[in-house]
């Protein structure tokens, strides 16, 4: 995503009617680099916001205190530092019910991890198991790796933004070792690039053909070389972006089940119906309904996470 980032005291843009605010991430003058790391409280308020919400930039988060549950899209996870969680942007997460939450923060748009070799496909991996417990060993080293970001943030030295791109991929890596983890090549070339069109277009119902057509390839050639580099198909990659922010949608919104089926791309809500049970094994409003819960008031603020 381009243009994501705001200069202090920019206000928000405002959500598409009935959807979680989006919080983008103010730019620190005089520099402007698209980063931000420290403490909750260095962070604001909006660290610790407890109304469904989306970022347009990364968000790593090291809790080592506090009691809760933080809800990112359609699950929820116990608060039991010491734990490492990863939302990535587009994402509707909130804290909920928390209390002495204190922890770390790192905040990061895409375009800082320009020349970042394989840093999104990490982030987007880890998104995948997006809220993992840390043995001593693994805490210890986060805690140092956190502390070593913000302070070089805070320095603002000379190189400093080459620095905090080091450190920044030292920590992807290491999360990615941690038990459950999968220490996988992330794809490059075509596949590399097809992911990231399925991250930018997200619930838009483009076809695999019209990427196929941004990227220069045959439909066949990109169907082999995504499925050889993720193990999935583009058609499945897709539908399965369309059913997450389907999810989010009914979670995090009273929109009803026709202004959803709209929201991503379906003009006939008995078909986007059919779609979601068969991806989801329950209907929209079954969904809805397992995950009901008060909805907390949306207070649109500037940046934050």
């Amino acid at each position: 995503m381009r243009g994501t980032t705001v200069l202090p005291g920019v206000p928000c843009g405002e959500a598409r009617e009935g959807e979680p605010p989006v919080h983008r991430l103010e730019l620190r003058l005089p520099d402007r680099v698209p980063f931000a790391a420290g403490g909750f409280d260095a962070m604001g308020p909006m660290s610790r916001a407890d109304y469904p919400h989306r970022h347009t930039f990364y968000e790593i988060v090291h809790v080592v205190e506090g009691s809760g549950v933080h809800v990112i899209d359609a699950e929820r996870y116990d608060v039991r530092p010491p734990q490492l969680g990863v939302i990535l942007p587009g994402q509707v997460h909130r804290w909920e019910g928390v209390r002495g939450l204190e922890g770390s923060l790192v905040l990061f748009t895409p375009e800082f991890l320009v020349g970042g070799v394989g840093d999104e496909e990490l982030l987007r991996r880890l998104g995948e198991r997006p809220w993992v417990d840390l043995d001593g060993a693994a805490h210890e080293r986060t805690s140092s790796l956190m502390e070593e970001l913000a302070e070089e943030y805070r320095g603002g030295d000379d190189g400093f933004a080459g620095v905090l791109r080091s450190l920044l991929h030292v920590l992807l890596v290491r999360a990615a070792r941690v038990p459950g983890g999968r220490a996988v090549a992330p794809p490059q070339g075509v596949a590399g690039e097809f992911l990231r069109i399925v991250a930018e277009v997200g619930s838009g119902g483009v076809s695999v053909r019209e990427c196929a057509g941004r990227l220069g390839v045959s439909p066949g050639h990109l169907n082999e070389v995504v499925r050889g580099g993720t193990g999935r198909t583009p058609a499945a990659l897709l539908r399965e972006a369309r059913v997450r922010e389907a999810q989010r949608l009914l979670i995090a919104t009273s929109l009803s089940v026709r202004q959803v089926a709209a929201r991503v791309g379906f003009e006939d809500p008995a078909y986007f119906c059919r779609f979601f049970r068969r991806e989801v094994g329950t209907s929209p409003g079954g969904f809805r309904k397992h995950h009901d819960r008060p909805v907390p008031s949306i207070e649109a603020d500037a940046g934050g996470t």
